[in-house]
């Protein structure tokens, strides 16, 4: 399946190449940057960019391939998780948002040793730097991987190095001034790119109204029944959103990006616009995989969106175009990886380490730690393999078994004061080890749920289900803990004081108030409009 890539699709995917490394490097080299410089832009950041970067740090490789290869295979069901992230995203933004900033921390790892205890920072910055070996850098690279060697006939390790190469030498130098001043740019082109493929495969395909005629009707109903083995409505609409809490409002990956808004409402409202582009995918991504298809019958899986880049569907020029908007999605969220295990590694363990270590001596930490992680990442590649065929899917169900626990702690920690670090520490430990043995099973045993004995009933239930008896499991040990006697005598008091009712409380006051009932008028008819347009889907698509 090899492209026919003309000199005027090189030349502007050249372009694209030049123009992403100018713009890191020059602001890369402006001046010595600071410790706030490097790993949270300087706190400078306004909305568009934090929108814009939080977008783009999202969409990668494994939502190219893995959301239209989902497509192809069951139809827009899959786009029901990133309709309910959007609903998280509004969350971050109204909510969780001030309750970061005002806390002063620059990481989630250092929230938690802020919130409960000192125990909890480091294990919690080792955890998210092992989730992003197995669900960012290696699903990225791997994703990315099928694409280039579907088109061009790289192998996998030679693709990835060659992405990591161009992405490594601005994220880098330049922290995340450069990553997120890029991602502006890198968003623009990644949905130019994949709404070109979107326009022309529909030409191809005769329009919505061919398309409906090619494929079943099943295909264009996001709720399925509650025995669906993939995406049973109840998982959608109770699971999806632990999956998604962990993601957006626990992730270091994303909250660096709101960490680095100059103010609250920027913050706010780039949380809020970054809800906004995602509604795109539905349109961009997964309905790529139902034209293929629709126009290549015997496509499977991921082998969606190569096969309409490998098509004749795209002029001269435009699959350039397309195929920059794939590297940009791809070498964005790997930046931001970069900078996000950099600053897990020097500010939660080297600046604990060395509490007298100069900023200049922190940064350079910062731009030397990626490299074993990046080894790591390329040497765990093929793993991915092992699960699933449908990247996107395999994503969602690795994070449906580590999420939960997590999910727990964080939001009964935001929401209640009594809620310790005893609790915590003990939700952790034993949520994560269910979950990681209900993947350990899946990774022995595969489907075969007769040799597993007593452990075929934790394998048998549908991932999102699991997520929700975990969660609802983990509740129960974190609050009964907290609001137990003993636990209540033991507890520390925490150094955050400003909790989500403060978050509320605050937001009443400031609707009263002249000076921000202006900005917050905005933020309300954003929140309103993303609401109305996925109640549009969902009635449209039922």
């Amino acid at each position: 399946m090899q492209v026919d890539f003309t000199f005027l699709d090189s030349l502007i995917l050249l372009v694209y190449l030049i123009i992403v490394l100018s713009l890191g490097l020059y602001y890369s080299g402006k001046k010595e940057l600071s410790y706030t410089d490097y790993f949270l832009a300087g706190k400078k950041m306004g909305w568009l960019t934090v929108g814009f970067s939080i977008f783009a740090t999202n969409i990668s490789s494994e939502h190219f391939i893995g959301l239209a290869g989902a497509g192809a295979a069951r139809g827009l069901a899959v786009g029901q998780f990133e309709l309910m992230a959007i609903f998280i995203l509004i969350l971050l933004g109204w909510i969780i948002a001030p309750i970061y900033i005002k806390a002063g921390v620059v990481t989630t790892p250092e929230f938690l040793e802020k919130r409960f205890d000192p125990s909890l920072r480091k294990p919690f910055a080792i955890i998210s730097i092992v989730i992003y070996i197995f669900t960012k850098i290696s699903v990225t690279l791997f994703a990315g991987g099928i694409l280039f060697y579907q088109m061009f006939g790289l192998n996998i390790y030679t693709s990835a190095i060659m992405i990591i190469l161009f992405t490594g030498l601005y994220s880098v130098l330049g922290g995340a001034t450069a990553v997120m001043k890029t991602h502006v740019f890198q968003a623009v082109v990644l949905i130019v790119g994949a709404l070109l493929l979107t326009i022309f495969g529909l030409k191809a395909v005769g329009g919505f109204s061919g398309l409906e005629s090619k494929l079943p009707a099943d295909f264009f109903n996001m709720f399925k029944s509650i025995k669906d083995p993939d995406y049973p409505w109840t998982g959608v609409i109770f699971g999806a959103p632990i999956l998604a809490f962990w993601y957006w409002i626990t992730d270091e990956y994303f909250i660096q990006k709101i960490l680095s808004a100059k103010s609250i409402n920027d913050a706010r409202r780039g949380s809020l616009f970054a809800a906004l582009l995602k509604v795109l995918p539905i349109f961009i991504l997964v309905l790529p995989g139902l034209i293929a298809a629709g126009l290549f019958p015997n496509v499977k899986g991921d082998e969606a969106y190569p096969a309409l880049l490998s098509s004749n569907i795209l002029p001269v020029g435009i699959k350039g175009i397309v195929l920059a908007g794939l590297l940009a999605a791809i070498m964005s969220s790997l930046s931001s990886i970069f900078n996000t295990v950099s600053v897990l590694f020097t500010n939660d363990f080297y600046k604990v380490n060395n509490p007298d270590a100069s900023e200049r001596e922190l940064v350079l930490v910062g731009r030397l730690s990626t490299t074993v992680i990046v080894i790591l990442a390329i040497i765990c590649v093929p793993l991915v393999k092992l699960i699933s065929s449908q990247v996107y899917l395999y994503l969602q169900s690795l994070q449906g078994y580590i999420s939960p626990p997590i999910t727990a702690v964080f939001l009964w920690g935001f929401l209640l004061k009594k809620v310790n670090a005893k609790a915590a520490i003990t939700t952790l430990i034993i949520g994560e080890g269910i979950g990681f043995l209900r993947l350990t099973l899946e990774l022995v045993f595969g489907t075969n749920l007769q040799s597993m004995g007593l452990f075929s009933p934790i394998v048998s239930v549908n991932f999102l289900h699991f997520s929700i008896f975990l969660f609802l499991f983990c509740t129960v040990i974190i609050l009964a803990l907290s609001y137990l006697p003993e636990g209540k005598k033991k507890s520390r008091i925490s150094s955050v004081q400003y909790l989500a009712p403060n978050s509320f409380s605050e937001l009443a006051v400031n609707f009263s108030s002249s000076s921000t009932k202006g900005s917050l008028r905005v933020n309300i008819m954003m929140s309103a409009f993303i609401l109305l347009v996925i109640i549009g889907l969902w009635s449209l698509w039922f």
